[in-house]
């Protein structure tokens, strides 16, 4: 027994140690940040705050089953709390990325800062309870932090359970989501007439067209924001390859074109938390790095989106 608690102490003082290593060989100046506050956003329905980046898992938490996947995936997590983030966002739609999410956090230390995100993807009352209560036994709550209703699917069924829910302290918070700007127009209708604790949609320095009526409105109802594909499903990266990043990016803390994006999203006044997903470790590295520092002003805004004009 006491050969086996050694073992699992040096297990984890292994992976915290190889983590930092790594934030020294991929992005060495976040290493003496570990002692800075993170930047914080307000849940305007409670005060309670959050870090700005959070962790999406679309795509990139759905295949853990190969040790070294496992191995990585596990580090990303442990990066993602030691760098002070909280939100991990995920969905029965990604696959295996619930359970994968639920059996890694047991590797790591930090998980109970985690702020547990994940959303209902079903037809049905009947179904989406089942479904939610599935989604939090695969990722080891007892609690939801915040369950959201993924692409506005069957919302009116699962929006009447989730009150409910959160009446009986089940979930903390409410949200409703969609990817697809072509949602957006129903998603502002729901805005407008339901209450809600988070809305999630699609916002990124190329793609801006949330900043006409989806932020404006959230703001006004006093609903938090989630927003996904923050790098356009690498669509940004590419349109800047070979390119460095613009010197004058260093006065808001930028130091790579992936925190240049992030903190032009996390930017925006009505923005509460970013979700960008990733599988390799080096990147999940520089995604932290947007979470300290300061975020860019108005005027630096739109230096940034000229800069993408070139």
């Amino acid at each position: 027994m006491k050969e086996d608690l050694i073992s699992r102490i040096n297990r984890r003082d292994a992976l915290k140690l190889s983590a930092t290593a790594l934030i020294g060989l991929y992005c060495p100046w976040l290493a003496a940040k570990e002692l800075n506050v993170a930047i914080k956003k307000t849940i305007p329905t409670s005060g309670e705050t959050l870090s700005v980046i959070g962790l999406g898992s679309s795509r990139t938490f759905d295949d853990f089953s190969e040790p070294q996947i496992g191995k990585e995936l596990t580090n990303i997590l442990q990066v993602f709390f030691d760098q002070q983030g909280q939100l991990i966002d995920s969905s029965p739609m990604y696959g295996t990325a619930e359970t994968a999410i639920g059996q890694l956090l047991q590797k790591v230390n930090g998980k109970e800062k985690m702020f547990a995100a994940t959303k209902v993807w079903a037809d049905g009352k009947q179904s989406g309870i089942d479904q939610m209560q599935a989604s939090m036994h695969k990722m080891g709550v007892e609690v939801m932090d915040l369950m959201q209703i993924h692409n506005l699917r069957d919302w009116r069924s699962h929006l009447n359970t989730l009150r409910d829910w959160k009446d009986q302290g089940k979930i903390r918070y409410l949200g409703i989501t969609t990817s697809h700007g072509r949602s957006h127009g129903d998603l502002l209708d729901i805005i407008a007439k339901e209450p809600l604790d988070f809305v999630q949609f699609s916002y990124n320095i190329l793609d801006r067209e949330a900043e006409n009526r989806l932020f404006p409105m959230a703001a006004d109802k006093g609903i938090a924001t989630l927003i996904n594909r923050p790098f356009a499903r690498g669509e940004l990266f590419r349109r800047v390859k070979g390119e460095d990043v613009p010197g004058w990016a260093s006065e808001f803390g930028c130091h790579s074109w992936g925190q240049f994006f992030l903190k032009f999203v996390a930017s925006h006044p009505a923005t509460t938390c970013v979700i960008p997903a990733t599988s390799k470790l080096k990147h999940m590295v520089d995604n932290m790095g947007a979470n300290y520092g300061r975020l860019p002003e108005a005027r630096e805004r739109q230096r940034m989106i000229a800069a993408m004009r070139r």
